[in-house]
């Protein structure tokens, strides 16, 4: 029996790999096993010097396993690009988000608004410091812990208005996406796929890498929200 490539990967990009995992088992017969946890504790975990033959995380957060040594140098592949949207609890009132302003205000009426720990949720603390309302908001923000959805959060009623990557948001129940963030105020994040140093199966980890960023991943992607990067 073939053994499985070993992989690990952020929240974003959970439902798109289970996705190709199974589109590529089927092209070749080849498993592949995906952990997918927090970008945090991901990183953590490979620095920490757990065995994997993959990681998909940011393209920063690669590059930063590049430089110390984790991930090979040159083994990059950008596999998605991913924009940020917005939702409600499910029926509950839908805030104009059609541009720069108008998210602003939203969100300084929202008593309670949530955002991940990943690097869409730092450009938004940033984006609210750029606006003047940071100090105003930080009484009202719920970050989600690592690995723990922002619409999950939502739909229990602990926020009104959650911020995460739509392919977070578009699989759950109990919340309405009310679309992405303007283009003007937009944060688009690059997940990318890189050869763990500690991988054991280095030859097919580069195999399946190259299949992530393949035409034959396009409609995949799409599907979960995101675009070929």
């Amino acid at each position: 029996m073939t053994a499985p490539i070993t992989a690990i990967s952020s929240m974003a990009t959970r439902q798109l790999l289970a996705d190709m995992v199974d589109q590529y088992a089927q092209a070749t017969g080849q498993p592949v096993a995906v952990e997918s946890v927090g970008g945090v504790d991901a990183a953590r975990r490979v620095e920490a010097g757990e065995a994997f033959d993959v990681v998909v995380l940011a393209a920063n957060a690669i590059d930063k396993l590049i430089t110390a040594g984790h991930v090979v140098a040159g083994s990059r592949i950008d596999v998605v690009s991913s924009g940020v949207a917005v939702a409600v609890r499910t029926g509950a009132p839908r805030p104009d988000l059609g541009d720069e302003e108008a998210v602003k205000q939203a969100v300084l009426a929202a008593r309670s608004i949530s955002y991940s720990t990943g690097p869409s949720g730092v450009a938004l603390m940033k984006l609210f410091e750029r606006w003047g309302i940071a100090d105003t908001l930080r009484e009202r923000i719920v970050q989600a812990p690592p690995g723990v959805p922002v619409g999950t959060l939502v739909a229990e009623g602990k926020v009104e208005l959650g911020f995460q990557q739509l392919s977070e948001l578009i699989h759950l129940d109990g919340i309405d996406v009310l679309g992405p963030l303007p283009d003007a105020i937009q944060v688009v994040t690059t997940f990318s796929a890189g050869l763990a140093a500690a991988a054991t199966q280095p030859e097919a980890a580069r195999a399946w890498m190259a299949f992530l960023a393949a035409p034959e991943a396009t409609e995949a992607k799409r599907r979960n929200g995101m675009a070929p990067a």
